[in-house]
Parts: structure tokens; C-alpha cells; sequence
């Protein structure tokens, strides 16, 4: 939605638009009026002054394998849109380092955040009339909060009737902290097994942290009881290299003697041995239609949905396979 556009459908010219919205004289009520209307119609808002040229990235922690990715879907859109990408990271709720007072000096078109931001700080960033959209929130947010996510879900879902249709009964499954993604995967997984007659046994389910050392000591634990699953399915992927590392050490084959399952998609496990069957989640996808929302809430424009998930699938190599005893 464009001044040039309020203009032409109320049948004055641009300037009118101008001096309506900012208030100043030289229009007649009846103009005014009509002109106001327009605008309430069709959701204007006036973009901010003395914004800057860039879309903020923020990360709490840059150490993740796919924030790679995510830049690249940022980048897409921004080089398309002729506008810089500036990519930071706040550090921690408890640590010192930048904070949400940086990115409000910087005065950015809209950030995008791979952080999860505090009430305070999205109520910061409202405050300045900086559009934001929570990329892949870790936690329920709001519901005027916009975000993009992916199916958690189903990918759990797929995972685990992937390995059901192979032949498992036995199916490990190593979930990650209390956040919403993870509890959506896990969900996927028992609702997987429940639908194939099977029952979620407690002892096959290890919740831990994301991590390839905290995987390793999950799978240790799992796969050195005499009645060990026959496949793991995990809440990413690396918590899967953390697997592979047990498993060797425990003398078992990936998948001769233990089918695994990943979560993401990261570059990197294609390059295992053997590569990793995982759930793809479409990172430069989602931060692709991350940034548009951004910007198209930094327009001022309506958007039809505040929060979208995209779709997961599910990418098959060779880390699964029947379990012997079939």
C-alpha cells in the first residue's frame, strides 16, 4: 500500500495524501474525511523517518551449524529488495554483550530475529516502530507476535512412521529442553507410534540438550541396556553425530544394527558415514519468507497471517534399514 495509490483512489494528489497524514492544513474537510477513510480502509501506516537501508539479523549464539543457511535465505531476499543485511548476536538473556539498545540505535527497517525476544524487548522494538518477525520461536509466543516456523509436528510424525514402515517396534527417541519445537516433535513421534498400535514406553524417551555430547551420552545410556532399540530417532542433528560416535564405540553398524534419525538437515550430514536420514527442515526457505514479512511489515502493508509454518519432508539416505531380527 502506497501514498500514490491512497491518492489515486480518493482522486487527489500525492501531497493531499502527504499533508493529511501529516496533519497540516490546506485540505478540506470533505477531502480530509474521504482521504482518512482511504487510509483506516486499506491499513496505511506512514513508514518511520530516518530509517537505515538494512535488515537486522540477530542470533543469540552464532555457533549453530545452520545459521548458514539461514543467512543465505536472508541474503536472497535483501540483494532482491536492493537493501544490506546486518547480522549480529545479543549474547545470552544473562550475559553482557550487544543488546536490543544497539539494534534500536542502529535504526534498522525490521529486524529478524533467530532469537527468542523478551516481552521487554519486542515492546522495546514496537516502541521505535521497528517491524520483527521470530524466526522458528523456541517458545509459544503471542498472538500478535509474527513468526515463521516449520511443521515440527509432522516431521516427528514422519520420522517415526518411517522407521515403523522399515519394521522397528523398538524406537528410541532422544528429545531436547522444554521449548515448543521439541515437545512438537516429540508429540509427532508418539502420536506415530499410537497410530501404528504401538505404546510410547517411557524408558525410550530421553529428553537432553542439543548438543553432540549430550546425544553421545544419551545414546551410551540407551543402547547399553541387553534390551537396547533398534533405532533412535533424534530432536536434531546433532544430537544424531552424538549417536553415531555411541554406537561405534559400542562396536554396532549404522544400520545394520541401529537405524538413526536426525532432525534439520544441516549441510554437513549428507557427508557422514553413512549419511544421515533426517528430517528436512527448510531453513533458507523459512528465512526467506521470514525477511518478506519483515519488510512487507516494515511497508506498513497488510499481511494476510502474522505467523506461518512451513512444510517439512522427510530426506531418506542410508542411516535406516529393517532391524535384523525381519
Amino acid at each position: 500500500m502506497t501514498i500514490a495509490y491512497i491518492a489515486e483512489s480518493a482522486g487527489v494528489s500525492v501531497p493531499t495524501v502527504s499533508k493529511v497524514l501529516n496533519g497540516r492544513s490546506g485540505v478540506s474537510d470533505e477531502t480530509r474525511a474521504r482521504v482518512e477513510q482511504l487510509i483506516h480502509q486499506h491499513g496505511y501506516r506512514k513508514p518511520p523517518k530516518n530509517r537505515s537501508n538494512l535488515v537486522e539479523l540477530v542470533f543469540r549464539e552464532l555457533e549453530s551449524m545452520w545459521a548458514v543457511e539461514i543467512i543465505r535465505g536472508v541474503e536472497r531476499v535483501a540483494r532482491k529488495n536492493r537493501i544490506g543485511v546486518l547480522v549480529s548476536e545479543f549474547g545470552l538473556h544473562d550475559t553482557s554483550g550487544m543488546t536490543i539498545d544497539d539494534t534500536v540505535g542502529r535504526r534498522p527497517r525490521c529486524v529478524l530475529s533467530v532469537a527468542q525476544l523478551s516481552e521487554a524487548e519486542r515492546e522495546q522494538l514496537r516502541a521505535r516502530g521497528i517491524p520483527f518477525v521470530v524466526f522458528d520461536p523456541i517458545d509459544e509466543l503471542p498472538d500478535d507476535v509474527p513468526f515463521v516456523g516449520a511443521t515440527n509436528w509432522r516431521g516427528g510424525q514422519a520420522a517415526t512412521r518411517h522407521l515403523i514402515g522399515l519394521g522397528h517396534r523398538r524406537i528410541a527417541m532422544i528429545s531436547g529442553p522444554d521449548h515448543a519445537f521439541c515437545l512438537a516433535r516429540l508429540s509427532g513421534y508418539t502420536s506415530a507410534l499410537a497410530e501404528a498400535g504401538l505404546p510410547t514406553e517411557p524408558r525410550l524417551v530421553v529428553r537432553t540438550q542439543l548438543t553432540r555430547e549430550h546425544g553421545y551420552a544419551a545414546a551410551r545410556e540407551l543402547l547399553s541396556r541387553p534390551d537396547r532399540p533398534t533405532a533412535v530417532f533424534t530432536a536434531n542433528d546433532m544430537q544424531a553425530v552424538g549417536v553415531y560416535q555411541a554406537a561405534r564405540e559400542l562396536g554396532l553398524r549404522v544400520p545394520d544394527d541401529l537405524s538413526v534419525v536426525g532432525f534439520d538437515d544441516v549441510p554437513a550430514v549428507a557427508w557422514m558415514d553413512p549419511p544421515l536420514t533426517t528430517v528436512h527442515q527448510p531453513l533458507a526457505e523459512m528465512a526467506a519468507a521470514a525477511t518478506e514479512l519483515a519488510l512487507a511489515l516494515g511497508r506498513g502493508e497488510e499481511v494476510p497471517q502474522v505467523g506461518l509454518e512451513i512444510a517439512t519432508t522427510l530426506t531418506l539416505r542410508e542411516s535406516t534399514a529393517p532391524p535384523k531380527e525381519q
